[in-house]
């Protein structure tokens, strides 16, 4: 029987338990091995004569079984928030913790750089537990998520009447955070006028509601992060210099997932764990190739793309071993590696469209003229890449 006729086998049985006997010659055999090590609880070599011998193998038949007892999840099992957990062995990792240990100490304001789903928001979250300001509220903010009319009253508060639709009074996320700490996610899409106001607040340590000339205190350390490159968005008039300075009083870089590949085996057995229980999935683990997949892929959705293909494969899989295919990272490392000039082109052409409007706070103008275009050029460029404006 061949090495995939055994797989089969074995994924086609998810509810059971395999041991192998074998004669000890057989051990030697590369492919042999390999398959014991991938799909099979145990094994034990023949013959089989001695009562010490059978006795071995009634037990590692019962634990068998009572694995696969174990294995039935429980209805009220505990719920772990994956977004919470940090795991990681590789060098990069541990730096990022050493930090953590070294500024959760100070009160001073971190920006916290990265690409989008690398785990911003966990270290956020890890410098604030570690602080003396554990005991008080942590309140995050995604900057990019609030419409550019709500954002000051949901940063500063509103007084009632402040503006149509103002019925009460409301407190804004800042003063929330009194004690404790504000994390602003995205902060690189804070309009220039908020971010006046921002920069205000952190040489002051005050605020003021939207509608009210009254100023009070607020104590609120101040966490930010960002995908972009805050120093380009500086250079280009997007973002404000002295407020960028007061920011990156400490910065932590969080690396991609790509820039710790020897992480990806732990942190995969790790979301696994942990999303199984969100089911009743007949998956025991990863097959090799799985594992093997995960290593060579570029994962540009980092930490996060990883957490939902997992989840996905647990769900849809239906074999004991989660595959490649499972995963849907065969079809991606099948992609071409090569392409036309005309595609590099086009990726170069939306790249800077991006560039230009989150430079120009998403103005047309001013993203034209940068660009070297006229309005009526851009308006067509940003259709043809299908881009909001």
């Amino acid at each position: 029987m061949q090495y995939d006729q055994v797989q089969h086998l074995v994924n086609d049985t998810p509810h059971t338990n395999w041991i192998a006997l074998l004669h000890k010659p057989s051990l030697d055999h590369p492919t042999i091995r390999k398959l014991i090590h991938d799909l099979f609880y145990d094994y034990h070599t023949l013959p089989l004569p001695e009562v010490e011998s059978v006795t071995r193998l009634q037990s590692t038949l019962g634990h068998a079984y009572g694995i696969e007892v174990l294995d039935t999840p429980l209805a009220k099992a505990e719920h772990y928030e994956l977004e919470c957990q940090m795991v990681g062995g590789s060098e990069a990792i541990l730096n990022i913790f050493g930090q953590i240990r070294k500024v959760a100490a100070t009160d001073a304001p971190v920006l916290i750089t990265g690409e989008s789903g690398t785990g911003k928001e966990l270290i956020a979250q890890a410098l604030h537990i570690r602080s003396d300001r554990s005991r008080g509220p942590f309140i995050p903010v995604n900057c990019g998520a609030l419409p550019d009319t709500l954002i000051h009253s949901e940063l500063f508060g509103h007084e009632k009447g402040a503006f149509t639709g103002a019925h009460r009074q409301n407190i804004g996320r800042i003063e929330s955070a009194n004690n404790g700490t504000i994390f602003l996610d995205e902060v690189g899409d804070l309009p220039l006028e908020l971010q006046t106001y921002l920069l205000r607040f952190l040489q002051e340590k005050t605020i003021e509601r939207l509608g009210s000339s009254k100023t009070f205190g607020v104590n609120a350390r101040v966490i930010a992060a960002t995908h972009v490159n805050l120093a380009e968005m500086v250079t280009q008039g997007a973002f404000r210099e002295d407020l960028y300075f007061r920011l990156n009083v400490l910065n932590i870089q969080v690396p991609a997932l790509r820039e710790r590949v020897e992480d990806i085996p732990l942190l995969a057995q790790y979301f696994f764990q942990h999303l199984k229980q969100e089911g009743n999935s007949p998956a025991r683990g990863f097959s090799r190739d799985a594992l093997e997949y995960m290593s060579q892929y570029h994962w540009p959705g980092n930490v996060r793309e990883l957490i939902n293909r997992i989840r996905r494969a647990l769900v849809m899989g239906e074999h004991k071993l989660i595959t490649a295919e499972d995963l849907g990272l065969e079809e991606q490392l099948a992609a071409p590696l090569i392409y036309t000039l005309e595609e590099v082109r086009s990726r170069a052409e939306k790249d800077m469209l991006q560039k230009g409007m989150l430079a120009s706070g998403n103005n047309i103008t001013k993203a034209a003229l940068s660009l070297g275009v006229s309005r009526v050029t851009l308006y067509n460029l940003l259709d043809k890449h299908h881009l909001r404006r």
